[in-house]
């Protein structure tokens, strides 16, 4: 129906209208060169996986010249938050991780065509599909309690009716129904005490006063992956940190297009013409090499601004030393808002980075540097950490961690440098502001060697070696992010701007803080999927984009998610009101013989 929606569109006007579709017959078609495109330009604000991906999109769907594609970026490296490096007086360095699964269409539309950097005539995609297949991802540890001995969830969910009864009902609600409500305003205590929680909590980082809608757009999003929740066989990874292994082959890409990067610029503002609803960029503002510079714009040029940044402002500790926490507002965040001030179309920043204290939480990278604590690691996840292979398969939750502590260990090496007889093991806790288990500090306040004696504690390393094994056999570097989940935050629509706001004729917004439908924030999926969108509509490509993937309308698996969310109970072991329990009867008696009861009898419904 919304294809034909879009055909008649196109019918009604002379220009191509950005669409989406599924199936294969147009994930292989090449789109005709947009007209008028050898006139364009395009300059792109950020160098994130969003802006990389929309600069590739230029390239290879919109067939514009890499030298009219200008990419400006406040750092000195590209990358965004997929970052990894190795620093030579801090060491191995990741703020975080990115999880991955087999239905994110637009990434993998675009790594399709991206170059692999190790393997001759392979593309990222074809390196990535072999190597998850090859070592497919799961774990055989997802929860901890005392010291490193298993907490035995069982792989269970542990949600009574009433909590089971809270989720459908969240499922089923209208977004306009959940606007600037918190997840604590649409579950009760049975839902937070149970392992669902849990696990979900700290595999997406949500909080109890995040968005209830944000959380309703997880369940619809993913609800094929449900039974893939405790033991993590739902995602994959990476062979190397996400900066190696996705942002530098699509950099090498972009360079060999002649694609000009200009870094440590910050752009300030962008300048629009509004007459009416005709909205026109007509100025970009600045800084470099301390000096205050302006691109002007005409409708021929093109831009594409990531509004917006969860690791904007992000910090570093070392051994001896804890990270500050920077309050300020930075430079994508000023940036949005002085975009915004001039009209209403382009969002609400303010609604996502003006309340850190619900923003923050705090990672941190540890490198063994002998073989005293991968043996420790070795006995939780039941796995060699040194073979190469899927290690953790996803982080591992410490349950009566008081920071609520969950860490990694992803296959090693982790980063192409990395000495073969080092581990890097990625952490991060969701609460920084309480006193830990083994330290009494909150882990905002501690050093990168206080949050490993903490870590190795919860490991079940005795007492009397901590200090000597978290200062001698490893080195930490802590990174606080104080905007790390300013995308859960709750809103109403309007609050994040859509892609290509009403009225724009030359700009859109990309990235997390942009708003598309059905898609959810917190992924590289979400990245380039607007970015896909952004370049659609802008150049008029005549291509489909890729639809989210549509499991919230499979009944299969709607039954499925339904089952193993009940923990293998079926419908009929339920204790049901006794009035339900006669309708349940009744609806049985009738679809006895049909298709649907086989259908409910396949997937263990009754």
């Amino acid at each position: 129906m919304e294809k034909q929606k879009n055909v008649l569109k196109h019918k009604e006007r002379s220009e191509i209208v950005m669409y989406y579709s599924s199936g294969n017959y147009e994930a292989f078609a090449r789109p005709k060169k947009p007209t008028g495109v050898d006139n364009k330009s395009a300059y792109l604000v950020g160098s994130g996986l969003a802006s990389l991906a929309a600069a590739c999109f230029l390239v290879r769907d919109g067939q514009m010249r890499g030298e009219r594609i200008h990419i400006l970026e406040e750092l000195s490296i590209a990358g965004g938050a997929c970052d990894g490096i190795h620093d030579n007086q801090k060491g191995f360095i990741i703020r975080g991780g990115r999880e991955m699964e087999n239905h994110f269409e637009c990434l993998w539309d675009l790594f399709r065509s991206i170059p692999s950097l190790e393997t001759k005539e392979a593309s990222v995609l074809d390196e990535f599909y072999w190597l998850n297949k090859q070592d497919p991802n799961y774990s055989l540890m997802r929860v901890t309690v005392n010291k490193g001995q298993d907490a035995h969830n069982d792989g269970k969910f542990g949600l009574s009716e009433k909590a089971s009864m809270e989720i459908v009902k969240l499922f089923i609600t209208r977004d306009e129904d959940l606007y600037d409500k918190q997840i604590s305003d649409v579950f009760t205590e049975d839902f937070f005490i149970s392992n669902f929680w849990l696990y979900w909590r700290t595999m997406f980082a949500f909080e109890e006063w995040h968005s209830a809608l944000e959380m309703k757009l997880y369940i619809q999003r993913f609800i094929h992956h449900i039974g893939g929740l405790p033991d993590f066989s739902a995602l994959k990874f990476t062979k190397y940190n996400q900066y190696e292994s996705l942002i530098r082959p699509l950099i090498k890409y972009l360079e060999s297009h002649g694609v000009q990067f200009q870094y440590d610029s910050r752009v300030t503002s962008v300048v629009f013409d509004i007459h009416g609803e005709k909205k026109v960029a007509v100025k970009i503002a600045y800084q470099c090499d301390g000096r205050e510079k302006v691109v002007d714009l005409t409708e021929d040029d093109l831009i594409f601004v990531t509004n917006g940044s969860c690791t904007e402002n992000s910090s570093f500790g070392d051994d001896h030393h804890a990270p500050e926490l920077n309050d300020s507002v930075g430079g994508c965040w000023e940036l949005w808002q002085n975009i915004a001030k001039q009209d209403p179309s382009f969002g609400h920043p303010d609604k996502f980075c003006t309340n850190i204290k619900k923003t923050n939480w705090e990672s941190a990278t540890i490198t063994t540097l002998d073989n005293r604590i991968p043996s420790y690691i070795e006995k939780i996840c039941k796995r060699d950490p040194f073979n190469g292979r899927v290690v953790t398969g996803g982080i591992i939750t410490v349950k009566d961690s008081k920071w609520l502590m969950s860490y990694t260990v992803n296959r090693q090496p982790h980063f192409k440098e990395q000495p073969k007889n080092q581990i890097v093991v990625w952490l991060y806790g969701l609460f920084t502001d309480v006193p830990g288990n083994y330290i009494k500090k909150p882990m905002r306040k501690c050093t990168g060697a206080e949050i490993t004696e903490e870590w190795l504690y919860h490991l079940g390393v005795p007492e009397n070696e901590i200090h000597d094994m978290a200062t001698q056999s490893s080195h930490c570097i802590p990174c606080m992010l104080p905007y790390i989940t300013a995308f859960f935050m709750p809103r109403i629509k309007g609050d994040r701007p859509k892609v290509v706001p009403d009225g724009c004729v030359n700009f859109a917004f990309i990235g997390q803080f942009a708003d598309t439908v059905r898609d959810t924030v917190f992924t590289t999926e979400y990245s380039v999927r607007t970015a896909m969108e952004a370049v659609y509509t802008l150049l008029d490509v005549d291509r489909g984009v890729p639809e989210v993937f549509g499991s919230c309308y499979d009944i299969r698996v709607l039954l499925d998610s339904t089952f193993k969310m009940m923990d293998g109970k079926k419908l009929t072991d339920l204790k049901l009101p006794f009035i339900l329990s006669l309708i349940e009867k009744n609806v049985l008696r009738k679809i006895s013989g049909t298709v649907i009861e086989e259908l409910l009898k396949k997937y263990d419904i009754i």
